[in-house]
């Protein structure tokens, strides 16, 4: 039997929780932070919503091919933009790369918010395929 006050709860602080770590995440840049922290954050979130309903309910929650193609696509992205900056940053070349804005606004900092988003999504989604894996053997 499922404990109606758990659950009840969980509606409440899951949605909260991942607010929170979506906050860290676009804040990461400004503030101590960043995607690593956030993402965690999420994750925890995650885990939270398959100790409370159970693997089922989360599994169809969290399809499995959805999530691997966000952590594929999330890779992808990072190895790009790392790489472009690198290349372009590195030697001095005058490439198109975004702009980097008012210093303590959201959007300053060139790649670092689509980095931390990235970065958060990947550890998140990663966090909850660890927790799966340990837990019953199964995504």
């Amino acid at each position: 039997m499922k404990d109606e006050i758990l659950n009840e709860i969980t509606k409440i602080l899951v949605p909260l929780i991942q607010i929170f770590g979506i906050y860290i995440i676009f804040h990461g840049h400004l503030s101590p932070g960043g995607g690593f922290a956030g993402g965690t954050i999420l994750g925890t979130s995650f885990i939270l919503y398959r100790i409370t309903y159970g693997k089922e309910k989360a599994q169809e929650k969290f399809k499995y091919s959805k999530l691997i193609k966000i952590v594929s696509i999330g890779l992808i992205l990072y190895g790009v933009m790392k790489g472009y900056s690198f290349v372009s940053g590195g030697s001095h070349l005058n490439w198109p790369s975004p702009p980097l804005g008012t210093p303590g606004k959201i959007l300053s900092g060139g790649f670092l918010l689509p980095l931390n988003i990235v970065v958060g999504a990947v550890v998140g989604i990663t966090m909850y395929f660890f927790y799966s894996l340990f837990e019953e053997g199964e995504i």
